[in-house]
């Protein structure tokens, strides 16, 4: 059995914020209903088959459509993408809508909305839902991959964005 230390949520958040993460949009559609969230918590499983995993809130009610739509399409951004980063992480208190009308999507396989200049966009199928305390785990066999000329990316360090 393994002696688990409880660590501070605010004093782990600060660690990490150190943690410089590439910025991400996840998008999926369910019904007709689109959704879109900046993540960092992104990143490949494996080769054969492709996979990549992603991290959501499952705390936030919108996310549901992420764990019953079962697609879902990774968008790395780059770093002309800062204002689409920040209208999806809710900085900017846009509706869903108007989300979307920040930036062009198309669709691949799936039919889930993809950022049309994304760096990297991984059209997903979920294989697979791992639920933990405040997030879920959804891993995603790719069904799809397109990716744009090499571009500045853009990254999140110091609870700030960054070009790499």
């Amino acid at each position: 059995m393994l002696n688990r230390q409880h660590i501070d949520p605010g004093l782990y958040r600060d660690a990490m914020s150190r943690y410089a993460g590439h910025v991400q949009l996840v998008t999926t559609v369910m019904e007709g209903v689109r959704r879109g969230v900046t993540i960092t918590a992104a990143c490949s499983v494996s080769d054969n088959p492709a996979s990549v995993l992603i991290c959501l809130n499952n705390t936030n009610a919108k996310n549901e459509i992420f764990f019953r739509s079962g697609i879902f399409v990774l968008n790395t951004l780059g770093a002309h993408h800062q204002a689409v980063a920040d209208a999806f992480s809710g900085r900017t208190a846009l509706a869903d809508d108007e989300r979307f009308a920040s930036a062009r999507f198309d669709t691949l396989v799936t039919g889930a909305p993809v950022l049309a200049d994304a760096l990297a966009a991984f059209d997903c199928r979920v294989t697979d839902i791992k639920e933990m305390p405040t997030h879920n785990v959804i891993f995603g066999e790719v069904a799809a991959v397109r990716f744009s000329e090499k571009h500045p990316a853009l990254i999140y360090l110091n609870r700030d964005y960054h070009t790499l």
